[in-house]
């Protein structure tokens, strides 16, 4: 067993893939709790879509980096969440608008342009394709969402469970809620190249919903996710490489299982 083990860590492109990915996986667990709490969760599924656009427009506009889509995406972040609460388009129905259409949009740049190849590359990610650069891109990424995670924990925390109780005690709510939507916005950019537009809210949704089945407690919720985060994309890769499964597929697989067990658990314990 440690031989193989080893041997999938004598490969440089599993080495990346792990590394991002557990990176990834456990910043987007984090904000996914403080996301499913006040009910935006679909804003990750949104954004995901805004950032096929916008990384069709980069490819359209070669040699522009994937990476330039970020701006993109986190404008579109702060916009979501303003327009959600002040739009007569509410909730679902606006997330619903500007997630199909930018992911119109996209397809009709990557066609316009006859950059087709990389249609499935972007719906569905390219774990396997990453090198040194995006490495270091997603661990800086990941390093800032998760100290600024930790830092605020408790300001976040407060606007999470109560805005009017927030502001009361002095804090700059819209403030801490932008921040909230502009780490997500770069979480899904960063994710998109692992899992694509389709698969990305997987890594946001499943391990904080798993969690909750169990836990109450905003605390041990957050470290659960955090921890189920972490084993649900070891085992999806791990699955990948035996059996030559898609990554993406096989990750959230692994997510949807364990929220599967988790759900069973937590009813079973209630009737106990």
């Amino acid at each position: 067993m440690f031989n193989e083990i080893a041997r999938m860590f004598s490969f440089d492109f599993f080495v990346y893939a792990f590394i991002t990915g557990l990176l990834t996986s456990l910043s987007a667990s984090l904000l996914g709790v403080n996301l499913v709490l006040k009910r935006y969760s679909m804003i990750g599924d949104g954004l995901a879509h805004v950032g096929f656009g916008a990384f069709a427009l980069t490819a359209a506009m070669n040699p522009l980096p994937a990476w330039a889509a970020l701006p993109i995406v986190g404008i579109a972040a702060i916009l979501l969440l303003r327009l959600s609460k002040n739009s007569r388009i509410k909730g679902d129905a606006l997330i619903a608008v500007i997630s199909s259409g930018s992911l119109a949009t996209g397809l009709l740049l990557l066609t316009a342009f006859e950059v087709r190849n990389d249609i499935n590359r972007y719906m569905f990610g390219s774990i396997f394709a990453l090198d040194k650069i995006d490495v270091i891109i997603s661990a800086v990424c990941s390093f800032i969402i998760i100290s600024l995670y930790i830092i605020y924990y408790n300001k976040i925390f407060l606007v999470t469970f109560d805005e009017n109780f927030a502001r009361a005690s002095g804090i700059n709510v819209p403030l801490y809620n932008t921040l909230i939507a502009v780490l997500t916005a770069v979480i899904i950019v960063v994710g998109m190249r692992l899992m694509g537009a389709l698969l990305i809210s997987g890594l946001v949704i499943f391990p904080p919903l798993s969690a909750m089945r169990i836990f109450g407690g905003f605390r041990k919720a957050v470290a659960c996710s955090a921890v189920l985060s972490i084993v649900c994309f070891t085992a999806g890769l791990v699955f990948t490489f035996y059996f030559s499964l898609p990554p993406g597929a096989s990750i959230v697989a692994v997510n949807l299982l364990v929220f599967i067990l988790f759900t069973s658990f937590g009813k079973f314990r209630q009737k106990g």
